[in-house]
């Protein structure tokens, strides 16, 4: 008997209409949707989580523009399989064809070499380039290849998406619609699968084949049996990788270095890159330590430089002293807090002006309309500080920072609360 096509292969979407998700960029009058509307498509970047549908929205603005479509994989191709294409490429130029889109799954994983060999190509128009990456391009990609694509952001699906998605396969799938399924409860399901389509849909299979032949309703609790029956193996391409690393990152947020040091085996044990690790610590380091201990961001940073010049299986020790360090030191959100609430305050209080004393004054003309004339230079004073206002005038003494109730930033608060005498609620 044939193998049978995994449910979310089979439920791909066959147009951007049937495409789940992404509203902000395929909804109506959104950008992405103008541009294929327009069949204007510009070379670009999908970054998201995995399982949001990065690889089918590349395939589907193909069969929307009728263009030719190469897909290659980071992971298996390098400088000689992007070189085959851009030469099929350039052929189809010759003959007057449609610019082909080439899409690169895992576009992060090419090195600075592999990313050069594609320069050329989108710079001279040959294709449209389609990268798809689940870690941040501004780290991955080359500045002169991203300097070329625009750098579209996609969303783990909410709840209703994932449910209508659970829905379509039982209804429509060609195997599942045949069969007598007790859906009972949806919340493991929806848990499980973290917002990722994909995930959602080969569990929903894999419970479905263990509930169906014994006409066993299908509830949280018999999913979450099915999932640890059949998913303890950790895989570093396929479905446990983000559940290891977050497991491994929560550890260190919840302060225990035996279970962050037991994920981070794990991870080495399954093969993970060592880089991928130490950036995680180095994120870990600010938003969730920050100012209790500012050492930890030095440390983590020195592991970063020191994992990537060394490799494995030496690089295993120094992210062992610096992931126990991370795990076991005071911790603090308060920077990850104050920048999530100055950014949600720009939003919402738009492009407010500069107060004319903090302007820059690089004419004769600002000078006399009194640009900075009011400034006082805080190291002309005693202790290098002067009370002034820094703040546009709508929001004045809007506080953003509150330090953490640590031994560090209890000295910062001390001291914030000395010299604004009350201002920011210190």
């Amino acid at each position: 008997m044939a193998t049978r096509i995994p449910l979310a292969e089979r439920l791909r979407p066959r147009s951007i209409s049937d495409y789940v998700g992404q509203r902000h960029l395929l909804g109506e009058d959104a950008v992405l949707y103008n541009a294929i509307s327009r069949k204007n498509v510009p070379s670009m970047i999908l970054w998201g989580p995995p399982g949001v549908g990065k690889t089918s929205l590349a395939f589907l603005i193909a069969k929307e523009l009728d263009r030719p479509f190469f897909s290659l994989s980071a992971i298996k191709s390098g400088v000689k399989e992007v070189r085959e294409v851009i030469d099929k490429a350039e052929q189809l130029q010759n003959f007057n064809q449609e610019q082909p889109i080439l899409f690169i799954d895992e576009i992060h994983r090419f090195s600075k070499s592999q990313q050069d060999s594609l320069l050329g190509a989108v710079e001279r128009g040959l294709v449209t380039l389609i990268g798809a990456t689940t870690e941040n391009p501004s780290f991955e990609v080359i500045s002169a290849l991203l300097s070329r694509c625009q750098v579209y952001v996609l969303e783990s699906l909410d709840k209703d998406d994932l449910i209508g998605l659970v829905h379509k396969a039982i209804k429509e799938d060609e195997f599942l619609k045949n069969d007598k399924i007790i859906l009972k409860e949806y919340d493991a399901l929806l848990r499980v699968s973290g917002g990722d389509a994909r995930r959602l849909l080969n569990v929903l299979e894999l419970v479905v084949n263990a509930a169906v032949p014994y006409n066993i309703p299908i509830t949280n609790d018999f999913v979450l049996k099915q999932v640890q029956q059949n998913m303890a193996r950790y895989d570093k391409t396929g479905e446990q990788h983000y559940d290891i690393i977050s497991a491994f990152i929560k550890s260190i947020r919840g302060s225990d270095p035996n279970a962050a040091v037991y994920w981070l085996a794990r991870m080495i044990e399954g093969g993970e890159d060592p880089s991928f690790i130490a950036r995680r610590l180095l994120i870990l380091a600010s938003e969730d330590i920050g100012n209790a201990n500012p050492n930890a961001l030095l440390l983590a940073n020195n592991c970063f430089q020191a994992v990537n010049v060394i490799g494995w299986p030496e690089s295993r020790i120094i992210l062992s002293q610096t992931v126990t360090y991370l795990a076991s030191s005071a911790k603090s959100n308060a920077s990850y807090e104050a920048i999530n609430k100055a950014q949600a305050l720009v939003r919402q209080t738009g492009d407010l002006s500069v107060p004319l004393h903090l302007r820059n004054a690089p004419t004769k003309l600002m000078k006399e309309l009194d640009y900075g004339t009011e400034y006082k230079y805080a190291h002309a004073y005693s202790g290098n500080f002067i009370e002034q206002e820094f703040m546009p005038s709508a929001i004045e003494g809007t506080t953003l920072y509150n330090p953490g109730k640590n031994s560090s930033e209890d000295k910062l608060r001390s001291s914030l609360k000395e010299k604004w005498k009350g201002k920011y609620g210190y």
